[in-house]
């Protein structure tokens, strides 16, 4: 089935104020920035960002950061995004740290069903603060709880027009593991080419996880 191909403008009006938005990307690197723009340029507030980190101020999501749309962001690294910093210190925004390993496998347990993953991350540190211990063959782990987003913004190399999606390189990072654990999942490819010329053995995420995708950059 052929995907319907939006302006960003439009696939922004799609999301409410309060949602919750998984968005891919390492550092800015493999994020759907046309998406991002068009995000603050709607003025949306209250929302809610997994994602792997904050990046900087002007950059991916921390221009999220910087205008004020998020509310909480569950994330793994804000060292570089002192504006993320300093609204947390402030009580505007509410953060809450995940070590990177245990938040991709969170991501992973929304997207495929499970109840929670284990792991022996965070044990006797803050992280275990409040979580659940479950010893298994006499060791123990965390119970951490899986992570689920209304919708999924990420970025690909390449798309075809029935959605199957392409990646290249570093930007690969959080985009697939993310298609996963969303109701609703835009992609924002670079480029757009017809159904075949992408090898079967380069889509890493299949047409049928993808809802909508961005018209192609200008």
């Amino acid at each position: 089935m052929m995907k319907p191909v939006l302006k960003s403008a439009d696939a922004a009006a799609l999301i409410p104020d309060g949602a919750v938005l998984l968005i891919g990307g390492f550092m800015g690197v493999g994020s759907p920035h046309r998406m991002i723009d068009a995000i603050v340029a709607q003025g949306s507030r209250n929302l809610t960002v997994i994602s792997n980190d904050t990046a900087m101020p002007g950059r991916g999501v921390g221009k999220l950061i910087s205008c004020g749309a998020i509310a909480r962001v569950i994330t793994s690294h804000i060292g570089l995004n002192p504006e993320t910093q300093q609204k947390m210190i402030a009580g505007e925004i509410d953060v809450e740290l995940v070590p990177q390993g245990t938040l991709v496998e969170r991501i992973r347990a929304g997207g495929v069903g499970l109840g929670g993953v284990l792991t022996a991350t965070g044990l006797g540190t803050r992280v275990e603060e409040g979580k659940q211990v479950v010893e298994v063959d006499g060791k123990r782990y965390l119970l951490e709880t899986p992570l689920h987003g209304d919708f999924a913004l990420i970025n690909a190399d390449r798309a075809d027009y029935v959605g199957n999606l392409e990646y290249m390189l570093t930007a690969h990072n959080f985009n697939p593991i993310m298609a996963l654990a969303a109701d609703t999942v835009i992609a924002e490819p670079e480029h757009i080419v017809p159904v075949g010329m992408i090898s079967p053995d380069h889509v890493k995420t299949p047409g049928v996880l993808v809802d909508h995708l961005l018209e192609r950059a200008v």
